[in-house]
């Protein structure tokens, strides 16, 4: 029998990144059409592309699924596949190949976290690991509330291109 609050969690990560939703596009949502040259452009010297915000995005979701795949007791789970980390190199040249590594990337790294949050012990959910850190629970709510939050900036960066 599953646990009610993993399934709201595990809702509510579906509902950031790739469900439906009443608040607008989700994070997968709002990358649908975006071609190369939208995906790279800078609106801004040191601003962030589209394409640095799907790096960044599937950064993140590698992190805490690390910790969630720790706390339930297991290996972190594969090695980020690519450097640097959090986001990429802003000198490097985007390709068409590249981009759809990015997507394939966030993709990947969602799945990655839904299951480790499936796997998670329920009495973890309350814990954090480190004192004075994050619950689970909040980070894994974290982690959604992140990719809206990319979401909307996806959103406004395609409507400047």
């Amino acid at each position: 029998m599953s646990n009610p609050r993993i399934e709201l969690l595990l809702v509510s990560l579906s509902r950031a990144f790739e469900g439906k939703s009443w608040h607008g596009p989700t994070l997968k949502g709002t990358l649908r059409g975006v071609t190369l040259k939208t995906a790279g452009a800078r609106y801004g010297k040191a601003r962030n592309s589209i394409r640095d915000l799907v790096y960044h995005c599937a950064y993140w979701k590698y992190i805490v699924r690390g910790w969630v795949n720790e706390a339930a007791g297991k290996d972190r789970g594969p090695k980020f596949p690519r450097s640097p980390a959090n986001f990429p190199d802003p000198e490097e040249k985007l390709t068409e190949k590249q981009w759809k590594a990015d997507r394939q990337t966030l993709n990947q790294q969602h799945r990655l976290l839904v299951a480790a949050v499936k796997a998670l012990p329920p009495g973890k959910l309350d814990r954090s690991g480190i004192p004075g850190a994050p619950t689970f629970q909040d980070l894994i709510l974290g982690v959604a509330a992140h990719d809206l939050y990319h979401a909307g900036q996806i959103s406004l960066l395609k409507r400047l291109g």
